[in-house]
This record gives C-alpha cells, sequence and structure tokens, in this order.
C-alpha cells in the first residue's frame, strides 16, 4: 500500500469517523494501527509499528538527543530551502508532511554528521562553510565506479539549538568529520585525514586530548560508541594487494574514496584490542550498538547480487547470530536506538511514490 493511498484512505475513514459520534477510541487506534502497519514489511518482527517522518528529499543520520526529547538530521529537501544537505532540529514526536522543522546550521557550505552533546542544548557537526559558502561538488562516479567525496575543507564546529556556532574543535589541514558522541559524555570519537590517510580520533568534548586511534591503511569511519563508552564500532574499507592499495591513494589524492567494499570492525575505545567484526562482502557499514552493548545493528547489500538492496542486520560483537531485520527491496541504512532502547530511527526509501527520496522512519522496537 503506497503513502498515498493510505492518506486518501485514512482522510476517508476518519472523516466518517467524526461524522459518526458514536465511533469508539478503539476505532481510531485501530486505523491508526492499519495506516503504521501498512509501512511494515513481512517478517520485520522487530517493528512493533513504524511512522515516517520526512516525505520529501534525502533524510539521514537522525541522532537523538541524551533525553530522547529531540534528534538533529541532515537533509537537502529542497523545498526546505538548501541546495545541500543541512541540519534541522526536531521533536521525537513530529513528523514534516505538511510543514518544515528549523534548520540549525548555518545555511551556508555543505554539512554531515550532527551529533548532541549531553547538556541537548548543544550539537556537534562538520561543515564546509569555512572553505566556502557554496555547496561543494558532488561526484557520485568516478570511471564508472561509485565514490565518496571527502572535502578538506571540512571542519567540526559546535552549535546551540538556534544555529549559532559556540566553538569551533578542529582546524587541522585536511578531513575532520563523522563526530559522534559517548553516552557516557565524555568523549567525541571522529574521522580525519589529518595524518595523510583515513583514521578514527578521539577527543575531550572540549576538543583537547585528541589521540589517533586506528592506523592501517584504509577508510575508517563512522564510529559509534557502545552504551557504556567502552567500546567503539566502526566500518572500514581497507585495501590489500597492491592494485587495491594504489587505487585507494590514489583516489584519496583526489579526495575521493570507493565505499563498495566495507567491513565491520570493533576495538576498545582507546583503539586496543581492534578486531574485524564482520566478512560479508560488500558494503557493510552504518553500525550502531543495541542497548544491550552485545549485539550491532548496521546495513548491508552483502545478500545482493547486483549491489542492491540495502538491508539492517544484527550480529553479536562475538560474530555470532547474524539476523535480518528488515525486508526491503530497496535501501534502509542509517539506524540508531534512542537512549531509553525503545525506538529505532532509521533511513529507507520505502514508501517514497517510485522516487528516489530517502525518509526518516522510526519504529517501535521489540526484541
Amino acid at each position: 500500500m503506497n503513502r498515498l493511498f493510505i492518506i486518501l484512505f485514512l482522510s476517508i475513514v476518519i472523516t466518517s469517523c467524526k461524522d459518526e459520534k458514536k465511533s469508539s477510541p478503539e476505532v481510531v487506534e485501530n486505523i491508526e494501527r492499519s495506516a503504521t502497519d501498512s509501512l511494515i514489511f513481512p517478517d520485520e518482527k522487530h517493528f512493533k509499528s513504524l511512522k515516517q517522518i520526512t516525505f520529501g528529499g534525502d533524510n539521514a543520520e537522525a541522532y537523538w538527543s541524551f533525553d530522547d526529547k529531540q534528534l538533529v538530521f541532515q537533509s537537502n529537501n529542497p523545498n526546505w530551502n538548501v541546495n545541500c544537505d543541512q541540519m534541522f532540529l526536531m521533536n521525537a514526536d513530529d513528523t514534516f508532511e505538511d510543514k518544515m522543522p528549523p534548520m540549525i546550521s548555518t545555511g551556508k557550505g555543505r554539512t554531515t554528521c550532527a551529533y548532541f552533546l549531553p547538556d541537548n542544548k548543544h550539537i556537534v557537526y562538520a561543515s564546509t562553510h569555512l572553505g566556502d559558502e557554496e555547496c561543494p561538488d558532488a561526484p557520485l562516479k568516478k570511471d564508472g565506479k561509485y565514490i565518496w567525496p571527502i572535502y578538506d575543507s571540512y571542519d567540526i564546529f559546535v552549535a546551540d539549538l538556534e544555529g549559532n556556532i559556540t566553538a569551533q574543535l578542529t582546524n587541522e589541514p585536511g578531513y575532520d568529520a563523522e563526530a559522534t558522541v559517548s553516552p557516557q559524555g565524555d568523549k567525541i570519537v571522529f574521522t580525519s585525514t589529518r595524518n595523510g590517510d583515513l583514521d578514527l580520533y578521539t577527543m575531550n568534548i572540549d576538543g583537547s586530548d585528541v589521540k589517533q586511534i586506528t592506523f592501517e591503511l584504509g577508510y575508517d569511519g563512522g564510529a559509534f560508541f557502545s552504551p557504556d563508552g567502552t567500546k567503539l564500532i566502526f566500518r572500514s574499507s581497507r585495501p590489500k594487494t597492491d592494485e587495491e592499495i594504489a587505487e585507494y591513494k590514489s583516489l584519496l589524492k583526489e579526495g575521493l574514496v570507493q565505499p563498495t567494499e566495507m567491513e565491520l570492525y570493533i576495538c576498545n575505545a582507546d583503539g586496543s584490542d581492534l578486531r574485524q567484526l564482520t566478512n560479508l562482502g560488500n558494503a557493510n557499514w552504518s553500525p550502531f550498538f543495541l542497548p544491550d552493548g552485545e549485539r550491532v545493528i548496521f546495513s548491508s547489500n552483502f545478500e545482493a547480487e547486483r549491489g542492491f538492496p540495502f538491508n539492517l542486520y544484527i550480529i553479536g560483537i562475538d560474530g555470532k547470530g547474524l539476523e535480518r531485520v528488515t525486508h526491503s527491496d530497496t535501501f534502509d541504512a542509517f539506524p540508531v536506538f534512542s537512549n531509553d532502547g525503545k525506538k529505532l530511527m532509521f533511513s529507507s526509501n520505502r514508501h517514497n511514490g517510485g522516487t528516489r527520496d530517502t525518509n526518516l522512519f522510526v519504529a517501535e522496537w521489540q526484541d
């Protein structure tokens, strides 16, 4: 059932409910449940309910405040007067079919990877606006291969919820981005090219005590802390053959990476006890710890013959118990649990009317 049909169906039935004064709360509840269930594909047993949050453009990386009352996310929705990704704020119960959320980045340059600080009054995010106030070019293919741009003008900033930048945490030459904050509220992990490669670093939330924690050649990124702050999960594309190494280095000199072969890695928060968690092939990425700290949810296309679709999976931190969570024929990624573990926010192409829109969805989680 597509979204337009759901809206039309609900408008007819709810109007009827308003006309029929004897309709009970149970009837309305059943109608609402029917609508949310229609977003859930068969076998998605972990979703007690599912609600669509955004309705156009590319919307991704929605991260919860420490008190679970708000989220910050990035969007390039053209109806929101932006030409490339900017940061937007939402309350936990908001939806944006008929309204626009407040933008809390500068509106200049391109932004990525915002995350709440422990006070719930500030965020960190990366932006290119100091290098150029215009949106940078976003190449998607080179020599027929899918690529990501790694802008060397990205730096990491702190902003309040009115969009005022209150601090700049990085000012080294090269790419500094992908910052996330420990649930313990004491550390930030981020990816940087300050040493000539794409490695993980940690720092205090005020930007002090910067430490490099990964050292092998390859793109280490998208890192998240475990709930107790003792471990990190991240994805990496690590070239092995001479040909792969030469291609990786050549692309990196151009500010590009090829993210089609990625596996998940796990280590202690200081980088010790590093080990590869998955060996599935294709692209395994956007990992996030489950509330128990013993499992990780991530996006992968390892079952896809042609590189598509991407679905969500769970795996134990011991590398066992692989389980498929979503059953989409398009794209599901960027899964993020609320701090209380009751809700999962993720991005999906489902129910987008056949467009390329990637929207935010929030699920009530059941284990």
